[in-house]
């Protein structure tokens, strides 16, 4: 059975598309290993880049090119000082130059060695090829990024199918919401106990915690860094930053130094009704305003949709629990994770096959589950969140205006955020004895939805709001 742990739904990268920037960005890295293997890296003697589809059509206000250099450059998304980028890019187009991997300049021309092809290839919308000459021979290898940082060779038999297989030793295999409840049915478990089980049986609980630890650090930093900035996003679009002035007129006077003592400081805020609407839409726009600009962020399950989770744990620390600690943070992204891998299973998380209710849609619905376990659910009541959150996103769109992960995408993230939270809530006074639509169901739904979605709403910039507001006009 495919088996997608908790740390491939939630990956540390570099804004603002986890399938856009990420996954090519990894593809890079991919080929150059692949060049190493064969022993034929130190006779590369050039080398050129082909996007296809959604990547060649979005791609520039993805940051698509950006990626493919950077990952060819040898640079890791997850470590490289986000503020060197422009200077590596800069230096690669002035010197028409590439360091390979970090380990030998080679002629790279940005304006002819990445090449923007309109026409899609046949497995995913997401589509390139890597290509070198080596001892005057041409070589190529193909790869597709299907969402979330994903990345699978055309070679793969599941390509076609737009899925990545996964063997591992789980000692409890779930590939539906039934699986998982009748895994926490046998073994008397919540879903996030269930969910340890089997990351316990690929890594230690000590490992597991420090990778958690390190991934809630990175949403905390990002969500701390969009409240800190003004100013406007890169692009085109001269979209201004919210976060920072939403953020400023919440907290008032409350002192603080770093991110740990911010999340002190807005508990010790008097936090009426409405502004808990303020406060949960600032954490999200916050998010997606760092990974817009080129920021780091943790896809969950992608970067355009990395705000929602973020907004809703913090929710949890802030607003619901006080006292609420990292046994609180693990549980919710155990829960968050193993529903997210439930929808790349059974459907998609990739805007470019199934529009953008494959990433808030997904997002809101993984974040309803965690929140819903957070607050007392029982692992059905936690699947009929994740099912409310997702009903209600069925169908939506992905048409980002400039091919920018801006409009509307960065409000799409509190939007989703906010029903994540009614979600969770509903599903609370629900009995669980008496759903019409259970979560296997909706998830299949989702999955002929996006089958059945004209190509022009898949993050392509050729319909809706993509066509409709035009640059001009902002």
């Amino acid at each position: 059975m495919e088996c997608i742990s908790v740390f491939d739904m939630l990956k540390i990268g570099v804004g603002p598309s986890s399938s856009h920037t990420l996954g090519p960005w990894r593809a890079a890295e991919l080929w150059i290993k692949e060049l190493k293997q064969n022993n034929t890296f130190e006779n590369v003697e050039s080398i050129s880049v082909d996007l296809y589809g959604s990547l060649s059509l979005t791609g520039k206000g993805h940051a698509t090119d950006y990626a493919v250099m950077l990952g060819l450059s040898g640079a890791d998304p997850e470590t490289i000082p986000t503020e060197t980028i422009p200077k590596i890019i800069s230096e690669i187009k002035n010197s028409n130059t590439l360091n390979f991997n970090n380990e030998r300049p080679i002629a790279f021309n940005p304006q002819t060695h990445i090449v923007f092809n309109k026409k899609f290839l046949p497995f995913h919308a997401n589509g390139m090829r890597f290509s070198a000459t080596i001892n005057g021979r041409k070589s190529h290898a193909v790869y597709y990024s299907i969402g979330g940082g994903f990345v699978v060779q055309e070679e793969r038999k599941t390509a076609k199918a737009n899925k990545i297989i996964f063997y591992c030793t789980f000692p409890y295999p779930i590939a539906t919401g039934n699986d998982l409840l009748r895994n926490c049915s046998q073994l008397n478990k919540s879903i996030s106990q269930v969910v340890l089980e089997n990351e316990k049986s690929i890594r230690s609980e000590a490992a597991i915690d420090i990778e958690l630890k390190r991934i809630w650090n990175t949403m905390l930093e990002s969500m701390y860094l969009g409240c800190h900035t003004e100013g406007t996003l890169p692009g085109g679009l001269n979209v201004k930053r919210r976060a920072s002035s939403i953020h400023n007129n919440l907290i008032g006077d409350t002192a603080y130094n770093n991110p740990v003592e911010w999340i002190f400081a807005i508990r010790n805020t008097e936090v009426k009704f409405r502004q808990i609407i303020k406060w949960v839409s600032c954490f999200a726009l916050a998010v997606n305003e760092v990974n817009a600009a080129l920021g780091r962020v943790v896809t969950a399950p992608t970067n355009g949709s990395a705000g929602v989770i973020p907004a809703v744990l913090m929710y949890y620390l802030v607003i619901e629990n006080h006292d609420g600690n990292f046994d609180d943070i693990k549980q919710f992204l155990l829960v968050a994770g193993e529903i997210g891998s439930i929808f790349k299973k059974g459907a998609t998380i990739s805007a470019a096959m199934g529009g953008c209710q494959a990433e808030i849609g997904v997002s809101s619905a993984m974040a309803a589950g965690a929140l819903c376990e957070l607050l007392g659910g029982s692992p059905e009541q936690v699947l009929v969140a994740a099912e409310i959150a997702m009903e209600h996103h069925l169908g939506l769109t992905c048409d980002p205006i400039g091919g920018l992960v801006q409009v509307p995408c960065i409000e799409r993230n509190a939007m989703g955020a906010i029903k994540a939270i009614n979600a969770a809530e509903l599903a609370l006074d629900t009995d669980p004895n008496n759903v019409k639509v259970p979560l296997d169901k909706v998830v299949a739904t989702m999955w002929e939805t996006a089958k059945d979605m004209n190509t022009k709403y898949k993050e392509t910039s050729e319909g809706g709001l993509a066509v409709g507001v035009h640059l001009t006009d902002c």
